[in-house]
């Protein structure tokens, strides 16, 4: 399984996974591990048709027949492009942050291979998409990218994180997200590509521009000063 032991479980036990996971990490929303949990156990009718899209599409196909993986040891060369490129502003996200590309939960619940590796896919390609959209990583950034992501796989994990987010949320963050991200993420979500077929890695040279126009993505629109949490 990608990176991890392949766990079978049956409907009972999916249950109670999904159960504890969705109560964890509503406690503790920092448990990457509960929240890629909740996803698998959760998720897998979504993450079926998510495969059937990119076997219609030639990135999806090439992607799913290389299983390319978002490691240092695959991407590292994006910290070495010129700046305005897509795979520059990626490294600038995550140097920024102090973030490493293997620091992803392995997939344990998935029932094959090919649906391991594309859920897998969806939590690598999360931070290129963070950098696509121009998203930060606070809590309305990332309640912001789950509605994303819910608009493109239609994960229930994503939907039950939005919900979660926004009850942690001060009641000047609740505004703000309504507001000024909620509006945007829908309308981004619907307009964007499907963003599960790209082959991100063979894009790193482009300008990021470029690449944001060609699959349609719109970037989050600046907080009002005022507001920003």
């Amino acid at each position: 399984m990608i990176g991890g032991g392949k766990i079978r479980l049956n409907s009972w036990q999916q249950a109670a996974v999904a159960v504890g996971s969705a109560v964890g990490a509503l406690l503790d929303p920092r448990r990457a591990d509960l929240i890629a949990a909740l996803g698998e156990t959760t998720g897998k009718p979504a993450f079926e048709r998510v495969v059937e899209r990119m076997k219609k599409s030639p990135e999806g196909r090439a992607v799913l027949l290389e299983r390319p993986r978002v490691i240092s040891a695959e991407v590292g060369h994006a910290w070495d492009l010129p700046a305005n490129t897509f795979g520059a502003a990626y490294a600038r996200f995550m140097g920024s942050r102090n973030f490493s590309p293997d620091d992803r939960p392995p997939v344990r619940f998935m029932e094959t291979e090919e649906l391991a590796y594309v859920a897998m896919r969806a939590r690598e390609v999360h931070d290129f998409w963070h950098t696509l959209f121009g998203l930060p990583t606070n809590l309305i950034g990332e309640s912001a990218l789950k509605v994303i992501e819910f608009e493109q796989m239609y994960l229930p994990m994503c939907l039950m994180s939005v919900v979660g987010g926004t009850v942690r949320f001060t009641e000047k963050q609740r505004k703000l997200f309504f507001q000024h991200y909620f509006p945007w993420a829908i309308r981004a979500g619907m307009q964007s590509t499907d963003l599960m077929c790209v082959y991100y890695e063979k894009h790193f040279q482009e300008d990021l521009e470029d690449v944001r126009r060609k699959w349609g993505i719109t970037p989050a629109p600046a907080a009002p000063i005022q507001n920003v949490p």
